[in-house]
């Protein structure tokens, strides 16, 4: 399901937790089957373009389609169908971590939801705790780390197999070997589906088929990865001063 946003304007009001951060007339096009990306700033409007498409928020201005549909001509309940979201702050249930994995989805088989989390490289952690997958999590997963917590949501959310996945800061917490190879599971499962996805580091979007940088909520540039860099741009000054972070903490 391909995507277009047209002059798409929302800001915070006053007195709100995120007053200042907005977007102005973001106008792009998420092509069906692709990985699009988005990467900027905190506050350059990446969470905000997350609330729209979920109509966790409905935007004042401008249109958003999803396949060629216009979100606001839907109910709230049939856009999210269509999406499997996985956010930063990833929340699970005090249940198995089989029952988190299985969470909105019927008549799962056990091998089905290993499947899941061999994709988002949580099985071999998950085989490590005594009970296995019918390991018990604390309140909101306390009994996992913060990227095991953020492995199984993209376990639950590759479960759900929906048309448009969001991976939405959801992989912060992991290293960037984990990351790379769970990036190349999705590639493989994802295949023909939309998918997309919102961070921080360039080493996360750097493969992506389109990357979009956004700056106090417009759209600054968008490319891949080697036509940004040679822009010489925000996304370029991002990339190397990632860069030299990573440099001086191997030193």
């Amino acid at each position: 399901m391909g995507i277009s946003l047209e002059n798409v304007s929302y800001i915070y009001q006053a007195g709100t937790p995120f007053e200042g951060r907005a977007l102005f007339e973001l106008t792009t096009t998420i092509k069906d089957g692709s990985y699009t990306a988005f990467i900027g700033h905190t506050g350059s409007g990446k969470s905000t373009l997350v609330n729209l498409l979920l109509r966790i928020y409905n935007a004042p201005e401008g249109s958003i389609y999803i396949d060629g549909k216009d979100i606001m001509k839907a109910t709230v309940q049939s856009v999210r169908e269509h999406i499997a979201y996985v956010p930063q702050d990833n929340f699970l249930f005090s249940d198995t971590i089989a029952s988190n994995i299985a969470f909105g989805a019927d008549h799962l088989t056990k091998e089905q939801i290993e499947e899941a989390a061999r994709k988002a490289d949580v099985h071999r952690n998950i085989m490590d705790f005594p009970e296995q997958y019918d390991t018990v999590v604390g309140e909101r997963g306390t009994t996992l780390s913060g990227g095991q917590k953020q492995r199984v949501s993209i376990a639950r959310a590759l479960i759900l197999d929906a048309p448009i996945l969001i991976l939405d800061d959801s992989l912060s917490a992991v290293d960037t070997k984990t990351e790379e190879l769970i990036l190349e599971n999705l590639k493989e499962v994802r295949e023909g589906k939309t998918n997309i996805i919102i961070a921080h580091r360039i080493s996360t979007v750097r493969h992506a088929d389109h990357i979009v940088v956004l700056e106090e909520g417009r759209v600054a540039e968008h490319g891949n990865h080697e036509s940004l860099l040679e822009m010489q741009g925000i996304y370029a000054d991002m990339y190397e001063k990632q860069q030299l972070e990573e440099e001086l903490s191997e030193a």
